[in-house]
């Protein structure tokens, strides 16, 4: 029996994902630099702190990686703040958890202050007891860190734990812990989708039906069982 859920930010529970893809592209071309085609693609699994070293020594910028990130941060806080906006159907899912008393969190790769900010506007906040982030854990979502945080945070095991990601490293990190998957469908992450669908043990390509979710996820732990 599902116990826990597990929210991702970018892609899940915000339909923010252009902006973030482009994040490093727009920050180097402030300051005069082209980036590589595949930038927004290296720079997608990583935190803010390992994204900031990776773009500090691929381009010889030659600056405090902490001023980096301080820049990269400032730079998407005002989209969060103000123009970021939940994906359509979100809320059903989250009434539909807390009917079931079900707790909450979010897992997200960004800056806490943006996610909070934006779930804050948007009225959502209040639907999740605890945020973790890969800065503040100290490692990205290559390893499953944040989803155990999160976990034990919820006082649930890995097992009876959903994890709702967009992204196919990440899905694969939190299958590999343990945890049960729900794939989300995102544009962005359109060339891995047939890994991402294969991967998760639930793949959502919207947010239009709860009970059915729920129906799919009771038959998945039955046989699991």
């Amino acid at each position: 029996m599902v116990r826990g859920v597990i929210f991702d930010v970018d892609g899940v529970l915000l339909d923010s994902m252009d902006v973030w893809e482009n994040l490093g592209a727009q920050y180097l071309k402030c300051k005069g630099i082209a980036a590589e085609k595949e930038l927004g693609g290296i720079l997608f699994p990583m935190s803010m702190e390992e994204a900031a070293a990776y773009l500090n020594a691929r381009y010889r910028l030659d600056m405090p990686c902490g001023q980096i990130v301080k820049e990269l941060t400032e730079q998407i806080r005002e989209f969060y703040a103000c123009d970021a906006p939940l994906k359509a159907g979100v809320i059903r899912f989250l009434e539909g958890f807390r009917k079931k008393n079900i707790p909450l969190t979010v897992a997200t790769s960004g800056d806490r202050e943006n996610a909070a900010a934006a779930l804050k506007r948007l009225r959502v906040l209040d639907y999740f007891c605890g945020i973790f982030t890969c800065s503040e854990i100290g490692s990205g979502k290559s390893r499953p860190d944040i989803y155990m945080a999160a976990a034990r945070h919820m006082n649930t095991d890995a097992e009876n734990t959903i994890v709702f990601e967009d992204a196919y490293h990440a899905l694969d990190t939190a299958k590999k812990a343990g945890f049960l998957t729900a794939g989300v469908y995102d544009c962005a992450n359109e060339r891995q989708m047939d890994e991402i669908m294969e991967i998760s043990d639930i793949f959502l390509t919207n947010y239009e039906d709860f009970d059915m979710f729920w129906g799919q996820l009771e038959k998945i732990q039955k046989r699991n069982a």
